[in-house]
């Protein structure tokens, strides 16, 4: 068997397992790179504003060119590769190629001559666009890097995908600290766009980033081509018989309505900042808390406001990060789904589809469980250590936290309903959520007492919704066997000792070492330990796993005579 057959024959778990590390590494060097930025003197949490803004259009615009790309393409892809049809397999990876090529250009072309009117007339901040122009080059060679990782992920190699990524990512990493500490030198201090311009200088490095994992992605192409087209060759399946016209309209079939959940995030995230900057200016006139003299307060210049709003996102910002990093984790599942279970179906082995939907349900949460917990509790300690100079705002993480376990499971759901062919329940079960969402955002930011934390509130209630449809479809489209006691009752019991055995180490350690950067680093280091050695303690105690299930995991074998040996299990 050659190499792509080999590659094609790793298990469900092992896949996610390579994708679950890439996203893992991703998130880290992208929490650490923000980091260091907004701890930098004269970047801070106006700094962080500025970037995350001008980062919300682009967002937009790479959700409509090729967020669904790799998942439609995988899809596709895989159920050819089912039906041992690679040659119809790369004739859909050559097709998107072309079509999504073409896309990537004109959001390009709109995002760069777009920028002055999306920042003043849209989100009402003003040196916004500097950041977009700056990001404008990396959404054609994100649709273009987006169809290769599609096409290997159907292929079930997830290597293009994941080394792909951390690569951009640690380039992404390293380029935005030296960027924004070159700006230093370059952009004299009396200039008022100093920060916006610090803020593009940040996003300039995404695009040189997005540029070296495409160059990547070419040569992992070029070094299987042979094994590609041998495999081409060999095919014994029927082939796949369709004009490349009518090819492209079945690609954008499927890609559009996977796209749309994502589209419409990036709008209400749009929507979001708007209404922020909105309901702000009128929580301004009400006599806001906000920073600076009353003079600035009551009466402030458009300079002034424009700060502030900035300011207040910052601090959303520095949550945000923290707060994506568990559900890039959770990610790896429903990237995995998606081919797994359209693979299953098109050759209609339903048993194996339902399974891996149970299981990877069950996983999400015991993985999402313990991080929404450690993000409550351990909130303050956390922004002392990583935002040691900026370490307001820890309240906004604690409340946007509650969401996590609503989210995580909506985006297993996610991977699950697509594989399942019902594309468009996602992004319609989004689009109630964020309806609540945008009419929570209008009647809560303007309350001078609650403003910023009016978007936190709202993310909870989007989240809840979009989940409890994803939810509801499920159950009836698919047999999914949802205990209270094993995927309910005994995960909140271990998240309950977790968040008990965090909260009392950390007070304890805390009184005993006094405050300072270092014993608040000992205090959390200890506590963070202590309470993980709880959770795993409790999840395996109450036995929410069973032996088989524990043995599905990398290398679940180990794990289970360990487990045995340790007591919590006896030996089959």
């Amino acid at each position: 068997m050659d190499k792509i057959k080999k590659e094609n024959s790793q298990s469900f778990m092992n896949n996610v397992t390579v994708i679950l590390i890439s996203q893992i590494l991703v998130k880290l060097f992208g929490a650490v790179y923000k980091m260091v930025i907004t701890n930098i003197d004269g970047f801070g949490n106006e700094g962080l504003g500025f970037y995350n803004v001008g980062f919300q259009i682009y967002t937009l615009l790479l959700a409509i060119s090729s967020v669904g790309i790799p998942n439609a393409i995988s899809k596709m892809v895989s159920e050819r590769v089912a039906l041992d049809d690679y040659k119809g397999a790369h004739k859909i990876f050559k097709t998107a190629l072309m079509l999504f090529s073409a896309i990537g250009i004109i959001t390009t072309l709109v995002l760069f001559f777009g920028a002055d009117i999306f920042a003043k007339n849209l989100i009402h901040i003003d040196g916004s666009q500097y950041v977009m122009r700056a990001l404008a080059p990396s959404l054609f060679f994100v649709c273009v890097s987006s169809v290769i990782r599609g096409y290997f992920t159907g292929m079930k190699n997830m290597k293009a995908t994941s080394n792909s990524q951390v690569l951009e990512q640690v380039f992404k990493c390293t380029l935005t600290i030296v960027f924004v500490y070159a700006s230093l030198f370059f952009i004299p201090n009396e200039n008022p766009n100093k920060i916006p311009f610090m803020a593009s200088w940040a996003n300039f490095a995404t695009s040189v980033a997005t540029v070296i994992s495409l160059l990547y992605l070419i040569y992992f192409y070029y070094k299987r081509k042979s094994n590609l087209s041998e495999n081409i060759k060999n095919s014994t399946g029927e082939t796949l018989s369709v004009t490349g016209k009518r090819l492209m309209i079945s690609i954008l079939m499927i890609s559009i309505p996977i796209s749309l959940g994502s589209v419409i995030t990036a709008i209400n995230r749009v929507i979001d900042t708007a209404t922020i900057s909105r309901g702000i200016e009128v929580a301004f006139h009400s006599l806001i808390p906000a920073h600076g003299s009353v003079a600035e307060i009551v009466n402030p210049t458009v300079e002034q406001m424009t700060s502030e709003i900035a300011r207040l996102s910052g601090l959303l910002s520095k949550s945000d990060i923290l707060y994506n990093m568990p559900l890039a984790v959770n990610f790896a599942f429903a990237t995995v789904l998606v081919p797994s279970i359209a693979g299953a179906l098109a050759v209609k082995n339903y048993k194996e589809a339902s399974s891996k939907i149970n299981y990877s349900l069950l996983v999400s949460i015991l993985i999402i469980l313990p991080c929404a917990v450690a993000l409550i509790t351990l909130a303050q300690p956390i922004y002392k250590i990583i935002y040691f100079r900026t370490p307001d705002g820890y309240d906004l993480l604690q409340l946007v936290s509650v969401s996590l376990i609503f989210a995580a499971l909506a985006q297993t759901m996610t991977g699950a309903l697509q594989g399942l062919g019902k594309v468009y329940v996602p992004a319609i079960s989004l689009l109630f959520g964020c309806a609540a969402k945008i009419i929570l955002n209008i009647l809560l930011i303007r309350i001078p007492f609650i403003n910023i934390y009016g978007a936190a509130i709202s993310s909870i209630a989007c989240q809840f919704i979009s989940c409890a449809i994803c939810f509801i479809v499920l159950l009836k489209n698919q047999s999914v066997k949802i205990t209270p006691m094993k995927y309910i009752i005994k995960p909140l019991i271990a998240g309950a000792a977790m968040a008990i055995a965090a909260w009392l180490v950390y007070k304890v350690f805390n009184l005993l070492l006094g405050t300072g950067f270092i014993n608040n680093l000992i205090a959390f280091s200890i506590s963070a330990i202590i309470s993980v050695i709880v959770y795993f303690a409790s999840v395996f105690g109450l036995k929410i796993f069973s032996s088989e299930e524990i043995k599905q995991l990398p290398a679940g074998n180990k794990i289970y005579s360990g487990l045995v040996k340790l007591k919590f299990y006896t030996a089959e």
